[in-house]
């Protein structure tokens, strides 16, 4: 089973953190199902950035972006080159370490 590091988040994981996931489910997933409560304002159906990661490590292990991802992460806030949505990023057989961005879009955190 695939490895998530999750480095460390002030907010969403203070001390960091090492998940499992299932291979095919999304970033966004696993860390829900992991206790990771990383935002997810329209419900992991591509229409905002909230759920922005930066991967760090493991970004050509990941399903492919889309036209649409690409164009969302165009408003994210910290956009980097290795910039993904965690529901739009599909884990494969591959361990992959991301960094939770400081802020999102939203002003107020969604309480999901």
């Amino acid at each position: 089973m695939p490895i998530i590091r999750i480095l460390p988040h002030a907010e969403l994981c203070p001390q960091g953190d090492t998940i499992e996931a299932t291979a095919g489910t999304s970033v966004c997933e696993a860390l829900l199902e992991n206790g990771i409560a990383i935002e997810h304002a329209c419900e992991m159906s591509c229409a905002c950035t909230t759920c922005h990661v930066v991967v760090k490590e493991g970004l050509d292990s990941l399903g492919e972006i889309d036209e649409s991802e690409e164009d969302l992460l165009d408003r994210a806030w910290g956009l980097t080159p290795t910039s993904r949505l965690s529901c739009q990023a599909i884990v494969s057989n591959q361990d992959i370490t991301i960094e939770l961005p400081k802020y999102t879009i939203n002003h107020a955190r969604e309480n999901h």
